[in-house]
């Protein structure tokens, strides 16, 4: 379980790390985006980023809270201490 878990992170971490050209605008954003750089304005060039900062955000999170959650609530070896005698359902 340990090298699946190993796996996956890296797989994840090597996905996350390679540049890859995302346009994740809608389209009232990509022609005020267009527009704005014709005319000169620079504000509108991070506009692309900032589309892709509120994307990744809420998956980060998620990841987080998951990375949490299995590291307080995996199983663990604990004895149980319970009779070894046969249980009569009848």
């Amino acid at each position: 379980m340990k090298k699946k878990v190993f796996l996956i992170l890296v797989l994840f971490s090597l996905a996350a790390a390679s540049p890859v050209m995302v346009n994740a605008q809608c389209s009232m954003c990509t022609i005020n985006a267009e527009q704005g750089v014709k005319n000169g304005n620079t504000q509108a060039a991070g506009l692309n980023t900032g589309v892709i900062y509120l994307l990744v955000i809420p998956y980060i999170l998620a990841t987080v809270v998951g990375v949490i959650w299995y590291k307080k609530y995996r199983k663990k070896n604990i004895h149980l201490d319970m009779k070894s005698d046969r249980i009569n359902l009848n």
